[in-house]
């Protein structure tokens, strides 16, 4: 079969990982975003690859094989990704916390991710910073961070560089039908035809399809981070909170137990504290209440923040679906359109192993994980399931 022409929608990491992976293989792309580079979720967030806060299953499967790409990316993409795999920690501070965490770390060993449980003196030799109120941690030196904002462009490069186009500053109007095909879309600067449609509009991605008729719950969360002024080294790990896993995966809890947090040292010694977790609609403002919340539960498990000033905050809005997984595949009922959104929070983590599925899924090539849990038709009451 002929090589089909792509247009990806959304200049992410998610949309820039799937142009490169396409254009190493010689596709046709055409990638269009709305502002520029990395505006979106890709912009305003962390650098966590943590492979400890995905559930056990296919979700930490797919996490764990896009980690090992990250080396490679680094010497093959051509723009500093600043990737550093540095070994994580999930900070424990309740008893609840550490039953919880041994079972969740159990059941990620079995599928091979190399995790153990730290005892507060062991927690505490690896990071000196911490509290000494902790209980414990989950350690896993499979963790790391990486520069979002260099992984994207970087993507974007090496797309652009194999010849795909890259047009900022363009915003999709709607999808271009035929009978049951998509053929591309209407944008404020003209019409764009193609053979596949890629929506990755991250936390707009309901938006471009609802206008064709077809619903994903693709909803908003607001995360805001606050960024500190460049310090000596303070860390020697990325940090979450077991906290943040209860938040992530079953909101109830947090409500009892509080918002988890994450912090990580950038290469140029600021420190990144996250983050909240709101559903607060397309509102991207930071608040007082938040920022308030973020430095508080930090600076309780790291003592030294409170003599660290901060100099900047910002936030971002992660792509949330109801089971935590996001839509990678076919559109069902409209030829021709691919899904790639609804990451959340592990966009970064997993971008490499998305844009390399999703390149295969378009040009018909073996995929070696079974993608049912993910596919866009699971949320849908229109379409026959059949899986």
């Amino acid at each position: 079969m002929p090589t089909p022409k792509v247009l990806i929608i959304g200049g992410g990491v998610i949309g820039t990982a799937i142009a490169w992976h396409l254009t190493c293989r010689k596709a046709e792309v055409t990638l269009i975003e709305a502002k520029e580079l990395a505006s979106g979720s890709s912009g305003a967030c962390d650098g966590l690859i943590f492979m400890q806060s995905k559930k056990p299953g296919i979700h930490l499967e797919l996490a764990m094989e896009s980690m090992k790409r990250f080396k490679e990316l680094q010497t093959v993409l051509p723009f500093p990704i600043e990737y550093t795999p540095c070994g994580g920690m999930v900070i424990i501070e309740t008893e609840d916390e550490y039953q919880a965490m041994e079972t969740y770390a159990r059941d990620q060993r079995e599928i091979g991710l190399d995790v153990k449980i730290l005892d507060r003196e062991h927690a505490l030799e690896k990071e000196p910073a911490l509290s000494g109120h902790i209980l414990g941690a989950a350690f896993s030196p499979l963790d790391g961070q990486v520069n979002p904002m260099g992984l994207t462009i970087g993507f974007a490069l090496g797309a652009k560089k194999q010849g795909a186009k890259i047009i900022p500053r363009t915003r999709v109007k709607n999808l271009r039908t035929k009978g049951s095909r998509v053929t591309g879309v209407d944008t404020d600067k003209g019409k764009f035809n193609a053979d596949i449609v890629v929506n990755a509009c991250g936390a707009r991605a309901a938006e471009l399809t609802a206008a064709a008729g077809i619903h994903f719950p693709i909803t908003p969360r607001r995360g805001q981070i606050a960024v500190t002024q460049p310090v000596a080294p303070t860390l020697s790990h990325c940090l979450i909170s077991a906290k943040y896993i209860a938040a992530k995966y079953n909101p109830d809890l947090a409500k009892t137990s509080g918002e988890g947090i994450s912090i990580e040292q950038t290469h140029n010694g600021n420190l990144l504290l996250g983050s909240t977790r709101e559903f607060a609609g397309f509102d991207r403002q930071n608040t007082l209440t938040g920022i308030k919340t973020i430095l508080k539960n930090t600076a309780g498990l790291i003592p030294k923040l409170k003599t660290i000033q901060v100099l900047r905050c910002f936030a971002g809005l992660r792509p949330w679906t109801p089971d935590g997984l996001p839509l990678i595949g076919p559109v069902s009922g409209l030829q021709g359109l691919f899904m790639a959104a609804g990451h959340e929070g592990d966009g970064i983590a997993l971008a490499p192993v998305t844009g390399d599925i999703v390149a295969k899924m378009i040009l018909n090539l073996p995929i070696p994980h079974d993608m049912t849990p993910f596919s866009p038709d699971r949320f849908r009451t229109d379409v026959k399931k059949e899986f």
